[in-house]
């Protein structure tokens, strides 16, 4: 399907090539520059092209891909470093140079490296759709290559192969491949989805303790400017027990991924002590990238993370933030002429966010294995303003929140979770898990720390009115704990080896606080002075 470029407004272009879909892709130019099929109009389509349109013209070439935005899956993904639309940055910088140039379509994949192939059928064998055919190993990982549709095998590899060429062949002539095309707006099929009943280790006690995340769930945490959602939103990637990370840098500064690939390239994942880049596919949509392209990027990141939890792996998506994709969708919208909503944004905004939301879970796969995907995205809310859009569409859906307080990150208090406005809606079953598995002391400690947490507040108000030395011993002794609490348990520094702290570890932590607390009020009831108390 050919055309040719009517009209340029920006990012957007309007073709009149007959026969395209929504969503389909489009070149346009002599450059071949990607786009996307956004409206349908009589005797042209309007297409939202993904890269810089700078030297376009009218009457160029357009050609339909008759295709929508789709991602290649296969062996080869992990360790790597993508851009929005899939291409791997590394590999176009040893051919561009350190600037990306417009117009460059490359495989994700590297096709000539060599991979051993184990098989797990043989010819003859009848399979159905998601039968496991065999197996690459992946750096630390089994990576089970599935039969896309039924049939009987004719013939298949057994050792060394490269995605160039095929794995086999069916009975009726199709080649059996190890990459899978698929199309980023839609999920991944599964046979079930099962309810969270697991938690999601995270390293970071406030997150852990107060307000668990299970496997599967969804969670947010907006903060304004300086609350540190970033340095948060790394940590985790670092230390969550999960098997793989899918990190996403949606319209973030450069440098701030730039640090993060250093980083993770340096570093060892603390639950297996493998190099942490081996477990982590990394999205890079900086700021300073087409702001079109965003809006594909989280889809993308999503697609590749359902790909790696279809074979059974437990797998955690990051997004960097949501806020900027959600000014992409403003931005196409506005550029579409569209009705604003509140604030300019899309009146689709969250119904958008809802679908997004919707592709995290604990599934059964059709090939039986369980396999989860969670997600924990932060927001950027404008003059750290919860009540705008995004932030509100998000908590509709979300299961856990995790407010960043401004007061807090001033205090120098990070992670600066606020432990009064945030909640989790795993924390029942959660808690019950850890009573059950890490110590039976779990829960009364996790309610006994925020009950002291509370009476602290309460207590604050009166101590700024009279003083801290007005107050009753009992009441400064509370204080005092409720201190420790904040500076020696909810609050991590990322630099420093407490970054990260394994269940037992918070258990252990809290207990020894809340204990020594039980001992000073007893030691007082006998009369003891709180000097004498706190110097024991």
């Amino acid at each position: 399907m050919t055309g040719r470029i009517l009209r340029i407004a920006g990012p957007t272009v309007a073709v009149d090539i007959e026969g395209l879909k929504l969503y389909d892709m489009v070149r346009v130019g002599e450059a071949g520059l990607t786009g996307e099929v956004v409206r349908l109009e009589q005797g042209r389509a309007v297409v939202q092209v993904y890269e810089d349109t700078r030297g376009l013209a009218a009457s160029e070439p357009a050609v339909g891909m008759n295709a929508p935005l789709t991602v290649q899956l296969g062996p080869g993904l992990l360790s790597g470093m993508f851009d929005g639309l899939q291409r791997p940055l590394e590999r176009l910088r040893q051919l561009t140079g350190p600037f990306v140039t417009s117009g460059r379509d490359i495989s994700p994949l590297d096709r000539d490296r060599k991979w051993r192939f184990s098989p797990a059928k043989q010819a003859g064998d009848e399979v159905n759709t998601g039968d496991v055919l065999g197996h690459v190993e992946e750096g630390p990982f089994r990576h089970p290559i599935v039969a896309s549709q039924g049939g009987r095998i004719a013939r298949l590899c057994d050792g060394d192969f490269s995605l160039a060429g095929s794995l086999g062949e069916m009975a009726d002539g199709r080649e059996i491949s190890a990459i899978v095309s698929w199309p980023v707006r839609k999920a991944r099929p599964y046979l079930k989805k099962l309810s969270p009943s697991l938690p999601l280790v995270t390293g970071q006690r406030t997150i852990d303790f107060l307000f668990p995340l299970a496997r599967g769930g969804t969670a947010i945490f907006p903060g304004g400017f300086g609350t540190g959602k970033t340095i948060l939103e790394q940590s985790i990637a670092k230390f969550a027990a999960v098997d793989i990370v899918v990190y996403v840098g949606c319209g973030e500064r450069g440098n701030e991924m730039a640090e993060l690939l250093e980083e993770f390239t340096t570093l060892s994942d603390p639950w297996s002590g493998q190099p942490l880049m081996q477990r982590t596919i990394v999205v890079v949509n900086t700021s300073n990238m087409p702001v079109a392209a965003r809006e594909a990027s989280i889809y993308t990141a999503v697609s590749m993370a359902e790909y790696y939890r279809d074979m059974g792996y437990h797998v955690l998506l990051l997004a960097d933030s949501i806020s900027r994709w959600a000014e992409a969708l403003r931005e196409i919208s506005s550029s579409l002429e569209e009705m604003p909503g509140e604030e300019g944004y899309p009146t689709y905004l969250a119904s958008r966010l809802a679908a997004f939301f919707e592709r995290a879970g604990v599934v059964q796969t059709l090939s039986g294995t369980i396999g989860s995907l969670s997600m924990i995205l932060s927001v950027s809310p404008p003059g750290g303003d919860f009540t705008e859009p995004v932030t509100q569409a998000c908590l509709r859906t979300a299961g856990v929140f995790f407010m960043l307080d401004t007061a807090l990150a001033h205090r120098r208090h990070f992670p600066a979770i606020n432990w009064f406005q945030s909640y989790s809606l795993y924390e029942r079953e959660m808690v019950t898990h850890f009573n059950s598995q890490v110590s039976p002391r779990w829960g009364e400690l996790h309610r006994y720390s925020r009950e002291v947490l509370q009476r602290e507040e309460a207590l604050r108000e009166v101590a700024e009115i009279i003083g801290i030395e007005g107050l009753q011993d009992a009441d400064r002794l509370l204080m005092k704990t409720a201190e420790r609490i904040r500076q020696e348990f909810l609050s991590q520094n990322a630099y420093t080896d407490d970054a990260f702290s394994t269940p037992e570890q918070t258990a252990v932590k809290i207990g020894a606080i809340l204990d020594f607390y039980d001992r000073a009020q007893a030691r007082l009831k006998e009369g003891a002075l709180l000097v004498e108390v706190l110097n024991e």
